[in-house]
């Protein structure tokens, strides 16, 4: 599939090869550009300011003169979705003679059209064998020896979606038969049982005498899919298959139905071919060698996932009395494969930076144009390795922009103008990542067949994640909403080196431990265990923490073992776009339980005072003072603001500094007794909703108008050796910081709070 057609919104567009890098290091960058543009530039930019907003102080970025500095000749490069796995090609593989294939598979859209299941099938030459899913649903034997019309025997029975089949077919060269069976399986007193009939559709068998004389090809074993063509030392794959597949086996005779189920948990028949567990990466880490299918059959078949398919996923075995699959591995043997799963674009590179020696710290980007049109590949630029250029750090939530990364919710999801209570405006990124669904999902979609999506990587066009994006919400968000503050501190002339989650979790508190103060970005949602670890140790040894937004420290977030840039969470138990399917609830990455912070006693409140409370996307209100404002411990923050001012009545994220996702201070969660309660916002209107991971059951008025929960509270409050942490206990908090030019009671709060955490001198107690 072309990335950029000649009648795409967009023409242009370009990833590199990871978001950190340091200077000394490499950084390669992939670009897909429509070739009647003939050529584009390519410079690098610092960014400053990418909201476009005409209240805000405009658009800013400053030229960097770079060796990748120059005109690139334009290529389309195609993107390629759909996960698989692939054995490559031998000859214990060729099947000539007589043969079975199997698998237990668990379709999730058995009626969208051809699926390959287990095939080497070459549909250029129409050659070779498979176990298909076909047009009508039904499991197929397809046999063919490159003549215009291939062998098809067909069930007659199709398949229901999200049930279990054992579904299998064999043939025999001297006599010609063919055979195909599907039978629904349903697992009762922890035993695997199968029936004529049952609640799940009934069995159905095919046989009839072929002609057909088997051509050997070079295309590979595909789970998932078949071989389209082959490009060079390349297949492309096609017919991609949605749903579980579990235990997949081929034989070289044709097996009887009792041969064919003694395989499924005894792979050891004297003339199997190959025997696939999917279960036999997982340790009590979690899933190793995540892209791994081993060959249990003693032949070597062994082979690789590609597009990052679900693993640790409930098997045709899982009984429901385990939910952690590192306590029953063989329970989770199955892979879950989608259509439009994308794990790396695979893109060629169109050229590499250096990062240059005396490069400061910051946020920039490769910007390419081509005439008129024009793309951001925007990355961070960290400090050397093992020290600070400056005594404040920026910390990038990186995982947090994966999340979001390419979301189709203005489009995809359910009442979204209801919920943000405008008509939602899609901008030409908008446009262009909703037509072409091969840029890869966010965290917050669902795969075609319904599933949620839990995978985000960076190796691909995140069109979200720009400078001059502004969401279809209706406000900026994440990147941009970032770009505030850092543009806020540039007009304030403080000093900030950049560090990224992923630095965190790789370097732990020994990152943080070279800085007096560590910013946050304006939504932190997704953190790791080794994360939070390193910033509760940074504050108990005396750091200091300026939390600048909200729903911060939210998801549990796992990394890819194989991938340092790809994340995972399984989404249970808070607010949340879609929920994961039972037995399911653990990260495949770490082998940790998924889902809210909050829910394995780590609530954000116990580190930074505020957690996740409202959301609601229409407008944004202001801050109250409240008593302890006016105290020795906290008026120094309100150094320069009038007692009676309402805190943030204005901004570029709803026209308020309390907006869009709140959090409150809530001791019964963790948040410290003796923190100061500086403010709380007021004035939200109904459709600021309190979170539902607050409440058992439904219930009338959780509005902002009626529900006194729906507050951002603004706190102080100090840790042990003279550390200390402020938290604004909202998302919008940044977008009013530039009010004024920068001079508003937001922006003085702010950096009454930087100056003081960044100096020598104690802090308030």
């Amino acid at each position: 599939m072309p990335g950029n057609p000649t009648n795409s919104p967009m023409r242009i567009l370009g990833y590199c090869d990871r978001p950190n890098v340091r200077p000394g290091e490499v950084l390669r960058f992939f670009v897909s550009c429509d070739e009647e543009l003939g050529a584009y530039q390519t410079d690098i930019v610092r960014l400053i300011h990418g909201d476009l907003d005409p209240r805000g102080p405009g658009y800013k970025e400053q030229v960097v003169q770079t060796e990748v500095s120059g005109r690139y000749r334009a290529r389309s490069q195609p993107i390629y979705p759909g996960s698989y796995a692939v054995v490559p090609s031998r000859p214990e593989l060729a099947l000539t003679g007589g043969f079975s294939i199997q698998a237990l598979i668990w379709p999730t859209a058995p009626n969208r059209g051809p699926q390959g299941i287990v095939t080497k099938w070459l549909e250029e030459r129409r050659a070779g064998w498979g176990l298909f899913i076909d047009e009508a649903g039904c499991v197929e034997l397809r046999l063919g020896d490159g003549g215009d019309a291939p062998v098809r025997v067909r069930t007659n029975q199709p398949l229901i979606g999200r049930c279990w089949y054992l579904i299998a077919a064999s043939f025999e060269a001297k006599t010609g038969v063919a055979r195909v069976h599907q039978e629904p399986v349903v697992f009762a007193a922890n035993a695997p049982v199968s029936a004529q009939a049952t609640f799940t559709g009934k069995t159905s068998t095919a046989e009839r005498k072929v002609d057909v004389s088997l051509v050997a090809t070079a295309a590979p074993l595909i789970f998932a899919g078949w071989t389209e063509r082959l490009q060079g030392e390349r297949a492309i794959i096609a017919g991609h298959y949605d749903g579980k597949i579990d235990r997949p086996r081929i034989s070289g005779r044709p097996l009887r139905r009792e041969d064919m189920w003694n395989l499924v948990e005894n792979p050891s028949d004297r003339d199997l071919i190959g025997a696939w567990d999917f279960f036999d990466q997982i340790t009590m880490n979690g899933v190793r060698e995540f892209s791994t299918i081993a060959d249990r059959s003693g032949h070597g078949l062994d082979g690789r996932t590609v597009n990052a398919p679900v693993r640790a996923v409930t098997g045709y075995n899982w009984s429901g009395a385990e939910h952690v699959f590192t306590h029953a591995p063989q329970q989770y043997g199955a892979i879950h494969f989608h259509e439009d799963d994308l794990h790396d674009a695979g893109w060629n590179a169109d050229f590499e930076l250096t990062v240059p020696p005396g490069l400061r710290s910051g946020i920039y980007a490769a910007r390419l144009r081509a005439g008129s049109e024009e793309d951001y590949v925007p990355f961070f630029v960290l400090p050397p390795k093992g020290v600070a250029t400056a005594p404040i750090a920026f910390l990038v939530p990186t995982n947090s922009y994966l999340a979001y990364a390419n979301d189709h919710m203005s489009v995809d999801a359910e009442l979204i103008e209801l919920a943000t209570c405008r008509p939602v405006v899609l901008g030409r990124q908008d446009l262009h990542k909703h037509i072409h669904r091969e840029l890869g999902n966010s965290l917050y979609d669902l795969h075609s067949d319904g599933s949620g999506v839990c995978y985000s990587g960076w190796q691909r066009p995140l069109l979200t994640v720009r400078p001059k994006y502004h969401h279809s919400f209706g406000h900026v968000w994440q990147f941009n909403a970032d770009l505030h503050l850092i543009d806020w501190l540039v007009a304030k002339g403080f000093e900030v080196d950049i560090v990224t989650d992923r630095d965190l979790h790789d370097e732990g508190v020994d990152l943080l431990s070279r800085y007096r103060t560590v910013v946050t970005g304006s939504h932190p949602e997704y953190t790791t265990s080794a994360m939070l670890d390193a910033i509760e140790m940074y504050l108990q040894r005396g750091g200091r923490l300026m939390y600048m937004g909200g729903n911060g420290f939210y998801w549990v977030t796992g990394y890819n073992p194989e991938n340092p840039h790809m994340i995972e969470i399984r989404r249970h138990g808070g607010t949340e776009m879609w929920t994961a399917e039972p037995g399911e609830h653990y990260l495949g990455f770490t082998g940790e339980m998924g889902g809210l912070w909050r829910n394995r006693g780590r609530a954000p409140q116990k580190i930074v005072g505020v957690g996740f409370v409202a959301q609601g996307l229409d407008v944004s209100s202001y801050y109250r003072r409240k008593p302890d404002s006016f105290t020795a411990g906290g008026s120094w923050i309100f150094e320069g603001i009038g007692d009676d001012e309402l805190i943030g009545a204005f901004g570029l994220c709803g026209g308020g500094a309390a907006g869009l996702e709140l959090d409150w201070y809530q001791p019964s969660l963790g948040s410290p007794a003796h923190a100061y309660l500086l403010a709380s916002s007021e004035g939200h209107t109904n459709f600021m909703l309190e979170v539902r991971e607050n409440f058992g059951t439904t219930m009338p008025s959780h509005g902002g108008d009626a529900q006194p929960n729906v507050r951002a509270d603004l706190v102080y409050f100090t840790t042990p050796s003279d550390g200390g942490v402020f938290s604004t206990g909202s998302i919008a908090w940044c977008g009013s910081l530039s009010h004024n030019n920068y001079e508003n009671n937001v922006s003085r709060i702010t950096e009454n709070v930087l100056r003081r955490f960044s100096s020598e001198g104690p802090l308030p107690k």
